[in-house]
């Protein structure tokens, strides 16, 4: 199986804000939007918007058995694990195990995801 495609379109222009859904427990400060998915994998690429104020401290830090790819798409992004603000245009491959977050974001911020699933490390 593969990853499910699209035909070109602007996930980021506010016509299509009705296709984001809010992440649970985040009081409607985190947003997700799945572009595609491969769904016998579970490898997907998605982009997960980080209302101006965030903070996602009660989720903890993160880790995944998994690679994942991440990329900033607009604003910034704090990452309490690395003490570091990734700013517009950042990017990052994560080995399995990376633990990252939590993260807070004092403007909007947009980040594209390319997780790997199918590549777990168990």
């Amino acid at each position: 199986m593969t990853k499910t495609s699209s035909i070109y379109w602007n996930p980021l222009n506010r016509k299509n804000d009705k296709q984001w859904e809010i992440i649970e427990g985040s009081n409607g400060t985190l947003e997700q939007l799945t572009l595609a998915i491969d769904e016998v994998t579970g490898d997907y690429t998605r982009l997960t918007r980080f209302k101006a104020g965030s903070d996602t401290s009660s989720f903890g830090s993160k880790s995944h058995d998994y690679p994942e790819e991440i990329m900033v798409i607009k604003g910034r992004l704090y990452d309490q694990a690395f003490g570091l603000w990734l700013e517009e245009g950042e990017y990052a491959s994560r080995p399995p195990g990376e633990v990252h977050g939590p993260f807070r974001a004092d403007d909007e911020c947009i980040v594209l995801e390319v997780s790997y699933p199918s590549q777990s490390a168990k």
